[in-house]
């Protein structure tokens, strides 16, 4: 027998039913919520624990109620059979419908509502990126949502100026996080996240865990921009993996070959988890 052809892309689900129109308005029109991004590949994904405390976490946080992660890996598996595919990019978002929506439950129920959309794999180019230092930071930082303004203002602004990635910067010009990346910067002794109120990236997470068993020292501190001549190189981290940074606005930075390969590595040995 053959096999159905997978669903069209993007391939979305709300609770474990095909999207309706009615489901949809929603996020269309409401930004508030939460979500996890994550790469699947033959039905795995790297850092499955720290996708499903993220959600159980913003949860509690946002609705007053968790997200269970059994429930959360049975949807995304039933996601992933009604798009036909093994391999795919999805994200996991934490809705609370408003009663009277088709599908969605009553007010005062303890669920909140899971939509899950199927999207194709994608990978980080591993070409070195420009940034380009913006004046913004995000509200409630370590909570990742949908419908930023400023994050896809400044995006499409550094994009517009050649540059490949929007760096956040405080009013005194300390270093958070890209617009939709982490940045890890190497002072040739250390691994240098920032230490600043952000986002806690799942590949940053694991990286944290991974470095020291690679023989890379990983801290935290504080980084500006007046202080990046301190570092010889540096790189950027999301859910579609590792790349290096080649220039963050006039400063420009090395690729040193071997620090991304050792940093490759360490990410490569993170455990791949069943959905």
């Amino acid at each position: 027998m053959t096999a159905p052809p997978p669903a069209p892309f993007p391939y979305t689900e709300f609770d474990g039913r095909p999207a309706s129109e009615a489901n949809l308005r929603i996020p269309a029109s409401a930004g508030y919520g939460h979500f996890t991004s994550m790469q699947i590949r033959g039905g795995k994904v790297r850092g499955l624990d720290l996708h499903l405390a993220r959600l159980d976490a913003a949860g509690r946080e946002l609705f007053g109620r968790g997200l269970d992660g059994a429930r959360v890996r049975g949807l995304v598996r039933h996601a992933l059979d009604g798009a036909g595919v093994r391999d795919a990019s999805v994200r996991v978002h934490g809705l609370l419908l408003p009663e009277g929506v088709h599908g969605s439950p009553p007010v005062g129920t303890p669920e909140t509502t899971v939509m899950v959309t199927v999207r194709g794999p994608a990978r980080k180019s591993a070409e070195p990126h420009g940034l380009m230092s913006v004046p913004y930071a995000r509200t409630v930082p370590h909570i990742k949502r949908p419908g930023d303004f400023g994050q896809t203002y400044y995006a499409r602004a550094a994009a517009r100026a050649g540059f490949d990635e929007a760096l956040l910067t405080l009013p005194d010009g300390t270093v958070t996080e890209g617009a939709i990346t982490n940045i890890g910067f190497w002072d040739g002794t250390s691994v240098v996240w920032p230490g600043a109120p952000c986002l806690i990236g799942i590949t940053m997470g694991l990286l944290e865990r991974e470095l020291p068993g690679a023989g890379l020292e990983s801290v935290r501190r504080p980084v500006t921009l007046d202080g990046l001549g301190a570092y010889r190189s540096a790189f950027i981290t999301n859910s579609q993996g590792i790349a290096p940074v080649g220039r963050i606005d006039d400063t420009r930075f090395e690729v040193d070959e071997e620090l991304m390969k050792r940093i490759g590595q360490a990410y490569a040995g993170a455990r791949w988890d069943a959905i």
